[in-house]
């Protein structure tokens, strides 16, 4: 097998330097499938602030829907749920397949 390095020899003195090669392991940190759960949890994050979302109270007028449990008890845990998501997409990897050559 060759070795990467390059040989200079100058008045008897051999300097051996590694080859820096551009082809080598360029995989990125997360797989499509991390991104797509990550885009995943994403939107399940902003539809629990959407269902947070709404009218509110004013000094002219009360409005009763501000404490509805939509928005004080499932919007939350739909957010929570969002987060706790997108952790595990972070830490999900794929293992690779075993392949089976009849042995």
């Amino acid at each position: 097998m060759a070795d990467n390095t390059i040989i200079k020899k100058t008045d008897n003195i051999t300097v051996q330097k590694p080859v820096v090669t551009s082809g080598g392991d360029n995989s990125l940190a997360f797989s499509k499938t991390n991104y797509i759960l990550l885009a995943i949890g994403m939107a399940v994050v902003i539809l629990g602030f959407l269902l947070m979302s709404g009218g509110s109270t004013t000094t002219e007028a009360y409005n009763p829907e501000i404490f509805s449990p939509l928005r004080i008890k499932v919007a939350p845990l739909v957010c929570l749920f969002g987060f706790l998501f997108i952790v595990v997409a972070i830490i999900f990897h794929r293992q690779p397949r075993k392949t089976n050559d009849g042995c």
